[in-house]
């Protein structure tokens, strides 16, 4: 039986931020995790000076601050550059490329990539692979949160370091190796048909949402693209 999608190599992708304004934002911390097999992937991380303050609220959910991106900070070409690198990679070798909640991380680095003049990743033919969203398709009407944390802990996926970019990247490919191995309907499709799956789930899960708020009388517009919300 030839290898699994969540069987082999993976890239998992996370950022922490200045706040959750996709295209104003900025990138304080990236970090990638990859390696050849599960057990053996090793995170890389950037800290990132983004040139603007960070506020407050950012730093009490990450712990980052101004004072330390101007004492240790790369500078956002510089490091942006490697991270758009790195993922341009795993487009060429065909690596899945793994965010939680892909729709945000992907798409703020698309803005920063564009801001900075950097050359982007081949969004087109990246497969991507978003264990919030798989989470969603596999387990529909599972009450309570579903933060990465609580998602990682119902599949027994450990989470140390949370909140830090290397920590949620690390869970977060551990949480897609548990769920493609525990749903043959996700880790039976190939790295294409399940990318092109979850854009469609993504977009039903998002106008299910959307007609949940008429219901209670809120109009709300959910977002229904993915993984680049632009």
């Amino acid at each position: 039986m030839s290898e699994r999608w969540f069987e082999g190599p993976l890239l998992g992708f996370d950022t922490e931020t200045t706040g959750v304004a996709l295209d104003r934002d900025r990138i304080v911390q990236a970090a990638l995790v990859s390696g050849p097999h599960p057990g053996v992937e090793t995170p890389r991380t950037w800290l990132i000076d983004p040139g603007v303050p960070i506020p407050p609220g950012a730093t009490r959910v990450h712990g980052i601050t101004d004072e330390q991106v101007r004492a240790d900070g790369l500078a956002p070409a510089e490091a942006l550059a490697e991270v758009a690198a790195a993922l341009r990679g795993a487009v060429d070798a065909g690596v899945p490329v793994v965010a939680f909640r892909a729709g945000f991380d992907c798409t703020l680095l698309s803005y920063e990539l564009e801001r900075h003049g950097i050359e982007q990743p081949d969004w087109a033919r990246m497969a991507i692979v978003d264990p919030s969203v798989l989470d969603k398709r596999v387990d529909r009407y599972r009450k309570g949160k579903r933060t990465l944390g609580v998602t990682a802990a119902h599949y027994g996926v450990a989470h140390s370091e949370a909140h830090s970019a290397a920590g949620d990247a690390v869970a977060t490919v551990a949480l897609a190796r548990a769920i493609g191995a525990m749903y043959p309907e996700v880790g039976g499709l190939t790295a294409p048909e399940l990318h092109a799956g979850q854009v469609l789930w993504h977009a039903e899960d998002a106008a299910s949402l959307e007609a949940y708020f008429r219901r209670k009388g809120r109009e709300e517009a959910v977002d229904g693209r993915w993984p680049l919300c632009r």
